[in-house]
């Protein structure tokens, strides 16, 4: 497994949530957003910078704005250039409201830019948070294929030449759509949510032997791939063992951890004569009923009860 982090400069920011640049240079728009959390420097504004969290983005919404406005000129400038630290990203407006001067030529002296949204501050914020979570979340490379099978993300692991790709090939072939061969790149959206994704090198493309690289896009078209998927379900396939006893009623609620989550597992046998893609998508939409409530071991589980209570009473 390799630990891998991402960065977010000041343009992609700009670019992926539609924001107005008020103000920046090529040099501003180049800065780095180190964290995902978002600052209101509302504390700040009054003059208490015991804790001011530097390294954020600072968010200007109607509060911070309207109180800004109730300070004289020199006041403001004051607070705005301490504002101004080398490592804070930017500034950010919401609502499409007007920057103060002071802010914006704080922000010209320091090189930091001024940049505004027209929605609201929650949403905004909301929107920020969400976004730089997911690219600045520690990175973690896992061996497996995954893919989207009914709207499930399954990842398939299991030894090398076992056949991975080849039955993610299949389940293609089938209609379901690939996310990632070979390498899989995970990161915890939350505590209970793992999100995969392929590394940029290898997006859309899946090695089968014999034949090597092919591009899934190309020859399947935009629906047979996506960019990300939450890991849901791990399937590993492993070698048939004539002598190893397999779980035959379900009833084993297997565990795996993945970038600190636990998703469930199934082990499949592999041998001659078995249709694994089949087989995947039957356990995908398994794994569907079970999580809606119908669970059909506990079923077959409860039919035998009463099949023995019933016999019981007749003898």
């Amino acid at each position: 497994m390799i630990n891998m982090e991402e960065v977010v400069k000041i343009h992609q920011l700009v670019e992926k949530l539609s924001l107005e640049v008020v103000y920046g240079d090529e040099e501003s728009l180049n800065r780095e957003i180190t964290t995902g959390d978002i600052s209101r420097p509302g504390l700040e504004l009054t003059g208490y910078f015991n804790y001011y969290p530097h390294n954020r983005l600072q968010l200007f919404g109607s509060k911070e704005i309207t109180f800004s406005e109730r300070m004289i000129p020199e006041e403001r400038l004051m607070v705005m250039r301490r504002l101004c630290e080398k490592d804070t990203p930017a500034f950010i407006i919401s609502r499409g409201l007007e920057a103060p001067e002071e802010m914006v030529q704080a922000a010209k002296e320091k090189g930091l830019a001024v940049l505004r949204s027209p929605i609201s501050t929650s949403r905004l914020l909301g929107e920020l948070s969400s976004y730089l979570d997911s690219r600045l979340a520690a990175r973690t490379s896992v061996h497996g294929v995954l893919v989207d099978v009914y709207g499930l993300g399954v990842l398939i692991q299991g030894d090398s030449g076992i056949g991975k790709s080849e039955t993610a090939l299949e389940l293609i072939k089938r209609g379901h759509r690939l996310i990632a061969d070979d390498r899989v790149d995970v990161y915890q959206q939350d505590e209970l949510t793992v999100v995969g994704e392929p590394p940029k090198i290898l997006q859309h493309l899946i090695e089968i032997r014999g034949i090597g690289i092919i591009d899934v896009m190309n020859l399947f078209g935009a629906s047979a791939v996506r960019g990300f998927m939450q890991v849901q379900l791990v399937v590993y396939l492993e070698a048939w063992e004539k002598d190893k006893k397999y779980d035959r009623l379900g009833s084993d609620d297997a565990m795996v951890e993945i970038a600190s989550v636990d998703v469930p597992q199934i082990r499949i046998p592999v041998k001659t004569g078995r249709n694994v893609a089949i087989i995947i998508e039957v356990a995908a939409m398994n794994f569907r009923a079970k999580t809606m409530g119908y669970d059909a071991t506990k079923s077959f589980e409860e039919r035998l009860t009463r099949l023995i209570e019933e016999n019981s009473g007749n003898i």
